[in-house]
């Protein structure tokens, strides 16, 4: 039903930056809207969230060098990262909450539906 599908990832130098952007089709929730990441070895957590109304939440981790936009006419979820960082690395995926939440609010864990993730890798 819904199709999400990441691209920009890439490997690159510490401080350098990369924007990633998240294609969204075909029947989806819009009330919230997510990129998290799993590096390898660790838990998946979240990077950043975004609601309908454009409240944003970070995770203090990229907090002030990452930023999460949307652009509603052409379905695209963005992130721009700055200042990256090796732990950095890890697949960020993006995400929506699942169609039955109909919350204010985006909390992690009401995010159901994943894209295939592209992958990040920062060298020092």
């Amino acid at each position: 039903q819904a199709q999400l599908l990441e691209s920009g990832g890439d490997s690159v130098q510490a401080g350098g930056s990369l924007r990633l952007s998240c294609a969204a089709s075909g029947t989806y929730s819009r009330r919230c809207m997510g990129w998290f990441r799993q590096a390898l070895g660790k838990e998946r957590e979240g990077v950043a969230t975004i609601n309908r109304d454009g409240n944003i939440w970070y995770a203090d981790s990229v907090k002030d060098r990452f930023t999460i936009s949307q652009d509603n006419v052409k379905n695209t979820l963005y992130l721009q990262m700055t200042s990256l960082k090796p732990e950095d690395t890890a697949m960020y995926y993006c995400a929506t909450v699942s169609s039955v939440y109909v919350g204010p609010s985006c909390p992690l864990d009401r995010f159901g539906n994943w894209g295939q993730g592209t992958q990040v890798t920062v060298s020092s």
